[in-house]
């Protein structure tokens, strides 16, 4: 091939860039878009009246709402079904085998926390060690574990219904 025929081959590439690059400005002066005020498709698991992002960052910000008022009728069955999402890293029966998580059988009745003998626990649990936990503890995990113990192992973006967390509580309650 000559020297002529890549010049024209990189030629038209460049023009190609070009050309593109300009039809991608112009198409951000050309479109403006709206945002909508209610959202057009909610996605699985998430609530149908869903509030705006401007309230859900306002509540998070705020933390969880206390979990005292909701233990009352906490349902524990129901706590077992919602902490099937769980399952993946932890197991919940006496003796079972640490996973990706920590057993939690018995994880409220009288250990501290970040305790579960043959796990190893991150630097930002081991902090909380000479506490126990206990329903508030639980709540403000179950909502958001990276605000509990920033830089934490877990990864799971939390609970953010209060019911749904006051239910797993009573279910980790009941295994003793």
């Amino acid at each position: 091939m000559s020297s002529f025929e890549w010049n024209k081959i990189i030629g038209s590439v460049l023009t190609a860039m070009i050309v593109a690059m300009v039809a991608g400005i112009l198409s951000t002066f050309m479109v403006h878009p709206e945002r909508l005020e209610k959202q057009a498709y909610v996605p699985p698991g998430a609530e149908a009246g869903a509030k705006a992002p401007t309230e859900t960052a306002a509540a998070a910000a705020a933390g969880p709402e206390p979990i005292g008022p909701l233990m009352a009728k906490a349902d524990p069955k129901k706590g077992e079904q919602v902490a099937k999402v769980c399952l993946q890293c932890h197991t919940f029966q006496k003796g079972e085998a640490n996973k990706i998580g920590p057993n939690l059988f018995g994880v409220v009745a009288d250990e501290q926390i970040a305790s579960v003998s043959g796990y190893t626990f991150s630097p930002a649990l081991l902090k909380h060690k000479d506490e126990k936990w206990d329903p508030e503890k639980l709540n403000v995990w179950l909502f958001k574990p990276q605000e509990f113990a920033q830089g934490t192992k877990m990864t799971f973006a939390g609970l953010p219904k209060a019911q749904d967390r006051a239910d797993v509580i009573a279910y980790l309650e009941s295994l003793k």
